[in-house]
């Protein structure tokens, strides 16, 4: 199972389309979306929560810190948030799990397993690169969500498509949702 973390950073719209990359590849999915996730779901995109739930095969409460993926003894195999807070971001890098996505991504760098970091924030401040810097030095992929303009970019989902490609690519997932660079 692959966990799919939305915190509330602007560009759900990667997390979002990770979920349904990985409900078209058959790969089980749980899901946690912060509150503030939940708010700039509905501002930014037309799905509404609801739908995002259906699409995952287990869904977890944000402030539930006995949700089974709170355990090292869950075997989870990747964890992805996408997108990821600078608030979150530096939680996570401190170590300070108080709710479920910190305390997950917590687990899952514990346990050494691919955790796959998008962070949309621009400009970044001096703390903001630490936090990444001090995640990348524990194992945690740090993917920002750049999109590589070699590829077919003339459309916005074809930029988003990019990105979740990466992620798929860091966690060993074969896709073509872009052109490779020849």
């Amino acid at each position: 199972m692959i966990v799919v973390a939305i915190t509330g950073a602007s560009g759900v719209i990667y997390g979002i389309r990770l979920l349904e990359v990985l409900k078209e590849l058959n790969i089980e999915i749980g899901l946690v979306i912060s509150d503030a996730a939940k708010i700039v779901i509905e501002s930014e995109t037309d799905y509404c929560v609801e739908e995002l739930i259906k699409i995952s095969d287990n869904n977890y409460e944000f402030n539930d810190l006995t949700a089974s993926i709170n355990s090292g003894s869950f075997k989870a195999d990747a964890l992805v948030i996408a997108p990821c807070s600078m608030k979150t971001l530096s939680s996570i890098a401190h170590g300070y799990g108080d709710n479920t996505i910190t305390r997950v991504a917590d687990v899952s760098l514990k346990e050494r397993r691919p955790t796959v970091i998008v962070p949309r924030e621009t400009p970044l401040r001096t703390v903001h690169l630490q936090n990444m810097l001090t995640l990348s030095q524990e194992g945690a992929i740090i993917l920002p969500a750049m999109p590589g303009f070699y590829s077919t970019h003339d459309t916005v989902d074809n930029q988003i498509d990019f990105i979740v490609g990466k992620i798929l690519d860091a966690l060993k997932i074969e896709n073509n949702l872009f052109k490779r660079w020849e």
